[in-house]
């Protein structure tokens, strides 16, 4: 499976049919561990009822192994009223990573008067100086790496957390086993991963109507949180660079830029075919990529294989957060991937006012972006298939007059939409916290609450 992780980094597309045949047939058989659910996530032709098999059978023996230590620790909860609802949060992205860059905001912005908030690390501390701030915005930030699962589940349960969020799921260097043991009464599902972690974990999946509609409920363990616009905070703090010029990040001084910063495993033969169509329909245009040492080769072969000339590929340097922001200023239009889409990436790129053209389709991970730009108001960026995604994509690069009034329209929306309000965000997931306590200690099984979608 290591292989095959790796494959998908660099772009080596050749065996993906037959790899994506093999994976769904151990997971029809019922094969426990044998198949990453994030691996899935970025295949195409997988249902989310497919990736909620995979996530039970990823932690099927996990769960059993832990079994005995978690019945013996028989963890009990006070449900006494208090003042303040004790929240942990569990990640090993405290540093400067896209996780925290999203979420550094929010958690300033909690009212600290009803909620005391608890930090739960277990990465590394980098030296940057998110850390720190990380550290500031929490009244407790407790460093766990040095705990085994076990005992980071007991130290938690010792400081009595009444809802513990995990921010990880089945991305780099989880550590879920802390959440099989139950070291908290509610357990929650949210952001660092888009999808179910399967049975007897999480309780809840923060989310918002676009991602999860009422009928997709049975393809998710977790009763659903809703949130009113998206289910994705993202500030209106974060500094945007000067924007350079376009020679000094590699780019023409003229012609059409197409851009797409995410990772390269989320890249797919069939959206590169588009990609690779658009730069033959737009004379002198370029794709910027995020510069990957491992897939640069590969993109720029299987672009030699669709008609398209190795230097119209142009690789972005990794830089800083405000130096990234400013340069994606000089990007005319986002390409988004499927069905993987753009997470922080495509927030970002509409702080910086670039737009960016989606593709929505049945999965989590595959409305993430559509759910962000609904919360902007641009829902006429989201194509329903790959035909209308060209189309449109097409439609912005070569119609001038289209292309402005949606950069106009995205200028005038930028601070008066929900997407970058995270002060309104904030109260809104405070609700969602409210809800969540007051049911359990009356008793009330989780359920879907929030902003829950009507019926039909």
């Amino acid at each position: 499976m290591k292989l095959s992780l790796e494959s998908r980094d660099m772009c080596e597309w050749s065996g993906l049919p037959g790899l994506r045949e093999g994976l769904l047939t151990k997971v029809a058989q019922g094969e426990s561990g044998k198949v990453s659910p994030f691996l899935l996530l970025a295949m195409s032709g997988v249902s989310a009822r497919e990736q909620r098999r995979c996530s039970e059978l990823w932690t099927r023996d996990k769960q059993a192994a832990c079994a005995d230590e978690r019945a013996a620790l028989a963890f009990t909860f006070d449900v006494a009223a208090r003042p303040k609802i004790r929240i942990g949060y569990l990640s090993c992205d405290f540093h400067e990573h896209a996780t925290s860059l999203l979420l550094i905001e929010m958690f300033e912005a909690h009212d600290r008067a009803r909620f005391e908030l608890f930090a739960y690390s277990y990465g590394a501390d980098d030296g940057k100086s998110m850390r720190p701030r990380l550290a500031a915005a929490f009244d407790h930030f407790i460093d766990i790496e040095a705990l085994s699962n076990i005992d980071a589940a007991r130290a938690i349960h010792a400081d009595g957390i009444d809802i513990l969020i995990d921010l990880k799921g089945y991305t780099l260097r989880t550590r879920t086993q802390i959440l099989m043991f139950g070291p908290a009464p509610v357990q929650v599902n949210f952001l660092g991963y888009p999808g179910t972690l399967g049975a007897s974990i999480c309780d809840y999946i923060v989310t918002d109507a676009f991602l999860t509609p009422a009928a997709s409920a049975a393809d998710y363990s977790e009763s659903f949180a809703y949130l009113p616009h998206s289910y994705q905070p993202h500030g209106r703090n974060a500094v945007i660079g000067g924007a350079p010029r376009r020679s000094a990040v590699g780019l023409p001084e003229a012609g059409f830029v197409f851009c797409c910063f995410n990772q390269a495993y989320k890249i797919t033969p069939e959206i590169f075919d588009i990609w690779c169509r658009l730069l033959v329909e737009v004379p002198d245009s370029v794709l910027w990529l995020l510069k990957n040492d491992q897939a640069e080769g590969n993109l720029k072969n299987e672009a030699l294989w669709r008609g398209v000339t190795a230097d119209r590929l142009i690789f972005a340097e990794h830089l800083p957060q405000s130096e990234h922001l400013g340069r994606l200023q000089l990007a005319d239009l986002v390409l988004d991937t499927s069905p993987y889409n753009a997470h922080t990436t495509a927030s970002d790129a509409l702080w910086a006012n670039t737009p960016i053209v989606t593709c929505s389709g049945d999965t989590f991970p595959s409305r993430v972006a559509g759910s962000i730009l609904r919360a902007i108001n641009l829902g006429e960026l989201i194509a329903v298939d790959l035909d209308a995604y060209f189309e449109l994509a097409l439609e912005l690069a070569t119609k001038p007059d289209r292309f402005s009034a949606i950069k106009a329209k995205l200028s005038a929306n930028r601070l008066t939409t929900p997407l970058f309000d995270i002060e309104a965000y904030t109260r809104d997931m405070e609700g969602l916290y409210e809800v969540m306590w007051r049911r359990y200690r009356e008793g009330d099984a989780p359920t879907a609450i929030g902003a829950v979608p009507a019926a039909g």
